[in-house]
C-alpha cells in the first residue's frame, strides 16, 4: 500500500462525490463521516475553526476502500482501516506536515494508526479514559410498561427549551461549549431534531435528539434525564419515540453512541434493541516534551 494511493482533497462535494457511495453502503458504521462531511457542506468549510478541512479517500483498482477527514484542529476521523492502510495514511500526512491532535475510529483502527504515526513521526498517543460502544438499532422494543406521559416534539418556538436542556446534557458529560442566543447557530446541537418527554401535568423530564437523515441513518445524538428524575423510564421512553421519529422518516441505519462506563445505558438501548456495531476509542496525540535539552518522544 503507497502512500499517494490516498487521494486528498478540501473539497467537500469532491469527496462525497468521490466516496459517497462507499460511506453509504455502511451508513452506520460510516455516521462521523457522513455527519461531519455533511456539515461542512451545509454550513462551509469554516464550520470547525479557521483551517480549511481536509478529506482523503483510498481508492485502489477504481474501488473506494477507506477514508478520513481531518478537522480544526488537527483531529482525525477515520473509516474502517488494516494496519498497512493506517500506516500509508499515516505516512502521507506526515509528509504533509500537519499535526494531529487526536485519531478517532473504531478502535482497532484508531489503535493501529497511533501506533503507525507513532513510527512516522516520533508523536506518541494516549487513549482516552472513556472509551464508546456504536449501536445500530435492530428491532425497536419501546419499554413495557411505558412511563406516564408523552413525548413532545420540539419546534423552532422552542428554542429557549431546547438551548436550557442542550445545556444541561452539555454540563453533565463536561463539554466545553458556551450555548446561548448568540452561539446557538454554531454549536453541533443545532441541527438536531429535539424530542421532551413530558409527565400527565406537563413536566418535561427527559431529552432525546436525532441528527438529520444523512446516507440513508439517523443518529441518536443527546438524550439526558437529570440526576434526580432518573430510575422511572423516562430515558427509555423518549429514546424509543426518537428511535421510532427516525424509523418513520426513512432511515435504514438508526444508531447512537453510549459510554461503556455507564452499565445503565448501555442496558437501557440493549433492551430496545440496539446492538453493538463497534467499539470506538479516541486517541490523543502529545506533543514531544523538552527535558534537559532532550526531546522526550513517549513521556506518558
Amino acid at each position: 500500500m503507497r502512500p499517494k494511493d490516498w487521494c486528498l482533497t478540501e473539497d467537500v462535494d469532491d469527496f462525497l462525490g468521490r466516496a459517497g457511495g462507499f460511506l453509504r453502503s455502511r451508513p452506520g458504521a460510516h455516521v462521523m463521516q457522513l455527519t461531519l462531511a455533511e456539515r461542512v457542506r451545509v454550513r462551509g468549510p469554516g464550520a470547525y475553526g479557521p483551517e480549511v478541512p481536509l478529506f482523503g479517500v483510498l481508492e485502489r483498482a477504481g474501488r473506494v476502500r477507506a477514508t478520513f477527514y481531518r478537522l480544526t484542529p488537527g483531529a482525525l476521523g477515520l473509516s474502517s482501516l488494516g494496519a498497512e492502510q493506517a500506516d500509508s495514511l499515516a505516512a502521507r500526512l506526515a509528509a504533509l506536515g500537519r499535526p494531529l491532535s487526536r485519531v478517532s475510529a473504531d478502535h482497532g483502527t484508531a489503535t493501529a494508526f497511533a501506533e503507525a504515526w507513532r513510527q512516522h513521526t516520533g508523536v506518541a498517543a494516549r487513549a482516552r479514559d472513556t472509551r464508546l460502544r456504536l449501536y445500530r438499532l435492530g428491532t425497536l422494543t419501546p419499554p413495557e410498561p411505558m412511563p406516564a406521559g408523552r413525548g413532545r416534539v420540539l419546534g423552532g418556538e422552542d428554542l429557549d427549551d431546547v438551548m436550557f436542556w442542550c445545556g444541561e446534557f452539555a454540563r453533565a458529560v463536561g463539554e466545553d461549549v458556551r450555548i446561548d442566543a448568540g452561539t446557538w447557530a454554531g454549536t453541533r446541537f443545532a441541527d438536531k431534531r429535539y424530542t421532551l418527554w413530558e409527565t400527565p401535568d406537563g413536566t418535561s423530564v427527559s431529552v432525546a435528539g436525532l441528527n438529520p437523515l444523512i446516507g440513508g441513518q439517523v443518529q441518536v445524538d443527546v438524550v439526558y434525564t437529570p440526576a434526580h428524575l432518573r430510575g422511572r423510564g423516562y430515558a427509555g421512553a423518549v429514546t424509543a419515540e426518537v428511535s421510532r421519529a427516525a424509523l418513520a422518516a426513512g432511515a435504514r441505519d438508526v444508531v447512537l453512541f453510549a459510554d461503556l462506563a455507564n452499565p445503565t445505558s448501555n442496558a437501557l438501548y440493549q433492551s430496545l434493541g440496539y446492538r453493538t456495531l463497534a467499539d470506538w476509542s479516541v486517541y490523543d496525540f502529545l506533543p514531544p516534551v523538552p527535558t534537559g535539552g532532550h526531546r522526550v518522544l513517549n513521556r506518558p
